[in-house]
């Protein structure tokens, strides 16, 4: 992410998150807001369980979804709290995660999302609040390794010839 302020609205950045992710099933931590409700009624047959802030409910802390979204609630909660709820359903619950954070309401550091493994993906800012989206993916939060082929592995002209 650039030090630069986004063009796009938060709105328009969810929007274009919704449309190329598509999920089935989402969870929403938080309050709704209108891409949302736009991408709802596109895609009726799209299951949208809400949450308020804080800990999950047990229905819904026992289910999978294809993206989990945060829009309007670390504000709401302690750091500790927060924590915990993002790393419980980066873990648990979504492959996807996308969280839309006031970072100076909330109190946290850019350094906290990225501990978790998201990544900063755009920022805003209007008058004098500034809002930061972070996004991860299971998918291709890291990188492969070059490393990690069968031309470094110990004995490479045997694999496959024997079993041991």
């Amino acid at each position: 992410m650039t030090e630069g302020f986004s063009q796009r609205t938060p709105q328009q950045a969810l929007a274009a998150l919704l449309e190329r992710v598509q999920p089935q099933r989402l969870l929403l931590v938080g309050t709704r807001f209108p891409a949302l409700d736009a991408f709802a009624q596109a895609h009726p047959q799209v299951v949208i369980e809400v949450a308020a802030p804080g800990v999950l409910p047990d229905p819904l802390a026992a289910q999978r979804f294809d993206l989990a979204v945060l829009v309007d609630c670390l504000e709401h909660l302690p750091k500790r709290t927060g924590l915990e709820l993002l790393a419980g359903i980066r873990n648990l619950n979504a492959s996807r995660l996308a969280v839309l954070a006031d970072l100076s309401a909330c109190g946290w550091q850019d350094t906290e999302f990225f501990s978790l493994a998201m990544s900063a993906s755009e920022k805003f800012g209007r008058e004098e609040q500034v809002l930061s989206l972070f996004t991860y993916d299971l998918h291709d939060y890291k990188q492969v390794p070059d490393w990690l082929n069968a031309r470094f592995w110990a004995n490479p002209e045997n694999f496959g010839k024997y079993w041991w």
